[in-house]
């Protein structure tokens, strides 16, 4: 099923709130990353577990306007990053909210608007891998409209995501390709 771009997530949540990132923001992402990484104990190594994406990365985004924050009052409790894989593919690289702040719908506001931002960009489709068997997951995101890409369609930036987590002890067979069609 597809969520209705628009939707008001926060209807219920006042202090909640997604913004574009701003450098200063990008401090506190690190511990936010570390701290949802602990939820995928068992499912990923933990060489995984201890990785940070590098505040370049993050500076480059932020210039880009592909890093999404989002804050309880104005504090950083969870983000989105997009990595553009080729000039017509976002990627959703990667999506975390502090497991304090779980389970109030910050997941599924932070994954909507980067739907909405392919959309509006008059991308295609946005894509993101993931793991099959973690509920919080596979079936989340294909409760958002994602659909799982055959591995025989993948396009080659794809496959070398795949390739890629491969290399750093991701099973592929663990790991599912997904799309969002925004059109």
């Amino acid at each position: 099923m597809l969520l209705p771009l628009g939707y008001p997530y926060f209807s219920l949540l006042p202090a909640y709130s997604i913004v574009v990132a701003q450098p200063r923001h990008l401090h506190a992402l690190p511990a936010i990353e570390l701290a949802a990484a602990r939820l995928l104990e068992g499912h990923a190594p933990e060489s995984v577990l201890l990785e940070t994406t590098d505040l370049a990365t993050f500076a480059t985004a932020v210039n880009d306007g592909r890093l999404w924050i989002a804050l309880f009052e104005d504090v950083p409790v969870g983000f989105a990053l997009v990595r553009m894989l080729a000039d017509d593919l976002p990627h959703l690289e990667e999506m975390d909210v502090l497991p304090s702040h779980g389970r109030r719908g910050l997941g599924t506001a932070l994954v909507r608007t980067v739907c909405e931002w392919a959309s509006s960009s008059r991308y295609s489709m946005i894509t993101l891998t993931t793991f099959r068997a973690v509920a919080f997951n596979f079936p989340f995101y294909a409760r958002m409209g994602f659909v799982e890409i055959p591995s025989h369609e993948l396009r080659p930036e794809l496959v070398a995501v795949v390739s890629e987590e491969a290399t750093r002890g991701l099973s592929p067979e663990s790991r599912a390709v997904m799309a969002y069609p925004c059109a």
